[in-house]
């Protein structure tokens, strides 16, 4: 069966464009909604993140910059997030976060598709 993102809200932190673009329609075409880039932490810090987004697909670093911090703001608003980076260091992620997923970069579509949509089957059934 084939992963589905119909009808979210998905916020993308990506400081790359053309991988931000490519991440932009692969989540239309599969369903979201409203798809929202931020290549810049400034973008989005001051937005009421919770009320606007469903899930979000999180690059770990933003020009330099660690999301660490923007990510446990997305975990205490009860928003499911996946980080999809070339960020190495796995071990940190699974001890600071542990349950969410780490896509490495270079991924496939459907590999960060189906990341997105288990985070939020996972938070859903809660």
């Amino acid at each position: 069966m084939r992963a589905s993102l119909d009808g979210l809200r998905i916020l993308i932190l990506e400081d790359e464009f053309l991988i931000a673009m490519d991440i932009e329609q692969l989540c239309r075409d599969y369903g979201a909604l409203n798809v929202v880039i931020a290549r810049d932490l400034t973008e989005i810090e001051q937005q009421d993140v919770a009320a606007q987004f469903d899930v979000a697909i999180v690059d770990l670093m933003l020009s330099g910059v660690s999301t660490l911090q923007f990510a446990s703001r997305l975990r205490e608003a009860g928003i499911p997030f996946v980080f999809a980076s070339g960020y190495s260091d796995t071990d940190e992620i699974k001890k600071s976060f542990p349950g969410v997923r780490l896509v490495t970069k270079p991924y496939s579509g459907d590999d960060l598709v189906e990341a997105v949509a288990a985070a939020c089957r996972r938070t859903h059934l809660r």
